[in-house]
C-alpha cells in the first residue's frame, strides 16, 4: 500500500491528471488517492515557488526591469483580466501547479500572494478530479458487472 500511495504521490508531483488516475488504477480508496494527490501536487509546487523566486530575482538584477510592452498571449490575457486569485485557481488543473507557480513567477506575481491561491487551486481541483475518478471507476465496475451478468449463462 504504501508503495502505491507513494508513486500516486510522485506522479502527482508533475500534475493532479497524471496521480489521480494513477490512484484508481492501483486500486487505492478516493480519499487516499485526494490525500497523496494534493500532497503530491503542494510538495513540488512549493519546491519550485522558492527555487523559482531566487531565480527570478537573480534574472531581474542581471538584466534589469526595461519598459515591456504589454504582450498578447493567451496567458497575458488571463493574467490581466482575472489576476493572481483567477491564475491561481485555474493552474493546478490545467497545466499543474509547478508550471502554474513557476508561469506565476515570471508574469511577476509576489510568491507571498501567489501561494496561498495556488494552495486553494490545488485542492479544489484534487476534489473535484478525485470525486469525478471514484464516480467514473464505480460506473465502469458497475458497466462491468452487467455485462458479464448478461453474457453468463445461468
Amino acid at each position: 500500500m504504501l508503495v502505491r500511495l507513494l508513486s500516486v504521490f510522485g506522479f502527482a508531483m508533475i500534475g493532479l491528471w497524471e496521480g489521480i488516475p494513477l490512484g484508481f488504477v492501483l486500486g487505492l480508496p478516493p480519499i487516499a488517492v485526494g490525500l497523496a494527490s494534493a500532497l503530491g501536487s503542494t510538495a513540488a509546487t512549493t519546491i519550485v515557488l522558492f527555487l523559482g523566486e531566487g531565480i527570478r530575482t537573480r534574472l531581474a538584477r542581471r538584466r534589469g526591469r526595461p519598459d515591456a510592452v504589454p504582450r498578447e498571449r493567451l496567458i497575458d490575457r488571463v493574467w490581466r483580466r482575472y489576476g493572481i486569485v483567477g491564475f491561481s485557481l485555474l493552474a493546478p488543473g490545467l497545466v499543474g501547479g509547478p508550471i502554474g507557480v513557476a508561469t506565476g513567477l515570471l508574469l511577476g506575481a509576489p510568491a507571498k500572494k501567489l501561494l496561498p491561491w495556488l494552495l486553494v487551486g490545488i485542492a479544489l481541483w484534487t476534489v473535484g478530479l478525485t470525486a469525478a475518478g471514484a464516480y467514473g471507476s464505480a460506473s465502469v465496475r458497475a458497466l462491468i458487472r452487467g455485462r458479464t451478468e448478461t453474457t453468463t449463462p445461468p
